[in-house]
C-alpha cells in the first residue's frame, strides 16, 4: 500500500508541476502584456511632452522684467518724514507721492518744461511703483507708513523708471 500510497503522490507532482509551468506561462505572458503596456504609457507621455513642448514655443514668452533690460539702476533710502506732519488718515498716501515725486526728481523722470511740451506729442515717460513697495507703505495702516524706505530705481531703455524693494528689505 505505501507503494500505491507514492505512485499517487507522484501522479500529482507530476500534475501539479505541469499546472505551475502553466501558470509561470500565464505570469510571463501577463508581465509582456503589463511590460508592453507601460512601454506604451511612456511613449503616450513623450508625444505629450513633445506637443507640450511645441505648443509653448508656439506661444509668445511673457512679458518679464528682466535685470538686462534696464539702462540705469540706483539704490535709494527715501525719507518719509514729510508724511507725518499731515493728518493720521492721509499719511500712508503722502508717503506714496512722496515716493513718486523722490524718484521723479532723482532719476530724472521729468525734464524742463519746455521739453515737456515736446514730448506730450511722443509716449510719455512711466514711473511704476512694484506691489512690494505699496503693502511696505501700507503695512501697518494708513496712519502710520514707515519713517523712510530703501528701494530700487531702474530706468529702462525707454526711460520708464520702475521702483522696487531694495534686496534684503
Amino acid at each position: 500500500m505505501e507503494e500505491e500510497g507514492g505512485k499517487e503522490e507522484q501522479g500529482k507532482t507530476e500534475e501539479g508541476k505541469q499546472a505551475e509551468s502553466a501558470e509561470a506561462v500565464e505570469e510571463t505572458e501577463g508581465e509582456e502584456k503589463a511590460s508592453e503596456e507601460i512601454e506604451e504609457a511612456e511613449e503616450e507621455k513623450v508625444e505629450v511632452a513633445e506637443e507640450t513642448l511645441a505648443a509653448e514655443e508656439a506661444k509668445p514668452p511673457l512679458k518679464e522684467v528682466e535685470e538686462e533690460e534696464f539702462v540705469e539702476e540706483r539704490i535709494y533710502t527715501v525719507p518719509l518724514r514729510k508724511a507725518w506732519i499731515v493728518p493720521p488718515n492721509k499719511r500712508a498716501p503722502k508717503a506714496m507721492r512722496l515716493i513718486k515725486a523722490f524718484v521723479t526728481k532723482h532719476m530724472k523722470l521729468e525734464a524742463g518744461r519746455e521739453e515737456i511740451d515736446e514730448e506730450a506729442e511722443e509716449e510719455q515717460k512711466r514711473l511704476l511703483i512694484s506691489n512690494d513697495v505699496n503693502e511696505r507703505i501700507w503695512r501697518r495702516g494708513i496712519e502710520k507708513p514707515p519713517r523712510k524706505v530703501r528701494i530700487r530705481a531702474a530706468k529702462d531703455k525707454e526711460g520708464n523708471v520702475t521702483v522696487f524693494l531694495a534686496e534684503g528689505d
